[in-house]
């Protein structure tokens, strides 16, 4: 990789951090949403919600306009977009306003998440190899996890509207270091028919395989505080939330990326979808040890099958691959919408075993999925992501 393309390589990654950063930024700090703006916890879950459903809705914009007009710009677009609703939820005067700004931020975002991960395949995978896959989930996750802790943290010290408008530095940094340096990808290869996708087995069981894994993932990690309050626990609510700190099992994306150069990122989402259903099961006994290891193989799991699959889309999708992306994070992030509802229902139902056997239930579907991409020997070969031809 050359040296001027360096910074904006950078950039890019600091702008998927950034991008993350603001998706979750609100979660942490719902109840002062509450005390500011005198509404009760469901309606402030709505500066998450809102935000999410704009992700999925925004995929379809992003998708097929990177096609149309290159990856760089569209990355590059997208950032400085992003600034200026994130400055405004720091300054919306009432909550009406705020979950504007929430909704106009989630249709930015998928410029740098949906148009960001066929990037990765199509310009850093040939020149880097599949580990940059890696750094690239590890700049997610680092962005979640300043959204979820480093929000609520400075929130303490200088207030949730302030911490809230320091996020709009990252993604001003990052369009600023990708301006003239970030990699041109050229015109992407498209088709005379981009839904075709849709009717796609090898990317609909793909798109199966990572929003299975991430709705198991979204179901334990809501309710888990749950039952961490209960006996035989009778953690405070403080406490039981530091088991968010397991999004720092990101951290091994690029050690996600190099196995997937090594053994094929079929076989990695393999394991994933084995690691994620053992840690599953480690949850149900009453043992705080086994839920913390439990939970934390879930996590690493879910971000190592967000790798390959990422990985899986650029290599099942020869051509329109920002549509072919578009669908797998509009569907990826309804699968989380529904990973935070219905196990839900399954705990008021039958308490943590029903939460767990509804993430067990939605594993065994990614195990479905990936007999259907087993069946692709083309697929199996570790190393090689298809190019566009």
């Amino acid at each position: 990789m050359t040296g001027t393309a360096q910074p904006g390589i950078t950039g890019f990654l600091l702008g998927a951090a950034g991008m993350f950063a603001t998706m979750y930024s609100t979660q942490a700090i719902l109840p002062e949403l509450s005390r500011e703006f005198d509404i009760g916890p469901s309606r402030a879950g709505l500066s998450v919600s809102t935000a999410v459903l704009a992700v999925a809705l925004g995929a379809w914009l992003w998708g097929p306009l990177s096609d149309r007009i290159g990856r760089p710009r569209a990355i590059r677009l997208a950032s400085w977009l992003l600034v200026a609703p994130t400055l405004g939820v720091a300054l919306a005067p009432t909550f009406s306003l705020l979950l504007v700004c929430r909704a106009l931020q989630g249709l930015c975002m998928p410029g740098l998440l949906v148009v960001g991960a066929p990037y990765v395949v199509e310009v850093l995978v040939p020149r880097v190899g599949q580990r940059v896959m890696g750094w690239y989930v590890a700049a997610l996750v680092f962005g979640g996890l300043v959204g979820r802790v480093g929000v609520a943290l400075a929130t303490g010290v200088v207030g949730w509207r302030a911490a809230s408008a320091g996020l709009a530095a990252l993604p001003l940094a990052a369009a600023l270091a990708m301006r003239g340096g970030l990699d041109e990808t050229g015109v992407p290869v498209r088709s005379t028919r981009p839904l075709r996708h849709i009717v796609s087995l090898p990317l609909v069981a793909v798109t199966t395989v990572g929003s299975a894994l991430f709705f198991a993932f979204v179901g334990t990690f809501t309710y888990v505080v749950y039952r961490l309050e209960e006996p035989p626990f009778d953690l405070s609510l403080s406490v039981a939330s530091l088991v968010f700190l397991l999004w720092v099992t990101g951290a091994t994306g690029p050690l996600a990326g190099r196995l997937a150069e090594r053994y094929g990122w079929l076989r990695l989402a393999a394991g994933a979808v084995v690691v994620s259903t053992v840690g599953v099961v480690l949850t149900l006994p009453s043992s705080l040890p086994a839920i913390i290891v439990g939970l934390g193989c879930v996590a690493v799991a879910t971000f190592t099958g967000y790798t390959a699959a990422q990985l899986g889309v650029g290599d099942v999708s020869r051509t329109d691959r920002g549509a072919a992306s578009a669908f797998y994070f509009s569907l990826y992030y309804g699968s989380g919408a529904l990973g935070a509802y219905l196990p839900g229902l399954a705990w008021e139902a039958a308490g943590w075993r029903g939460v767990a056997m509804c993430g067990l239930a939605a594993l065994a579907i990614a195990a479905a999925g990936l007999i259907v991409l087993g069946r692709d020997t083309g697929l199996r070969s570790p190393g090689s992501v298809r190019s566009s031809a």
